[in-house]
């Protein structure tokens, strides 16, 4: 029973990680902006401003609506998860349990990984400044879903 208290609450330290990830504005860093996955703050007379992504060509441009959708996708897909998981608990026999769940982690995983390869491949390689805080949680997440993954595949083999 604690294992399965400890999943919860890993899975919800997930789910909030991701949610912080793709919302925040802090993907990319420098000392007057900060830019996240739907917009720009830039700060002007001690004051911050939003503006819209306009800087990015027709390429880049679909490469960050890849990004924000898969983003929205892993926040899906892991909220979706962690419903799944709860009602495999009360529902099905043990052998069964987890298999669902162990898939839409794995692809909320896929997510994640895919939408910050596109993003560190594709964005800002010849701009200055840095990664923020958002795009490091989105990698935590990543690694985070898979140790899920790998968990909810060794708890179906050791409830057989």
């Amino acid at each position: 029973m604690l294992v399965l208290a400890g999943i919860v609450v890993l899975h919800i330290t997930t789910i909030i990680l991701l949610l912080v990830a793709t919302i925040d504005n802090a993907w990319w860093v420098t000392e007057t902006a900060t830019t996240d996955l739907w917009g720009r703050w830039d700060l002007k007379n001690l004051a911050w401003h939003y503006s819209e992504l306009q800087k990015y060509t027709e390429v880049q441009s679909d490469f960050l609506q890849s990004v924000q959708a898969t983003s929205v996708l892993a926040c899906v897909f892991t909220i979706l998860a962690l419903f799944v998981f709860v009602a495999q608990l009360f529902t099905l026999p043990k052998g069964q349990r987890f298999i669902f769940t162990g898939v839409l982690q794995l692809i909320a995983c896929l997510c994640i990984m895919t939408g910050a390869s596109i993003y560190t491949a594709q964005l800002h390689t010849a701009d200055k400044g840095q990664y923020g805080h958002s795009y490091i949680l989105a990698w935590i997440s990543f690694v985070l879903t898979g140790f899920l993954t790998i968990t909810y595949v060794v708890l179906r083999k050791r409830s057989e």
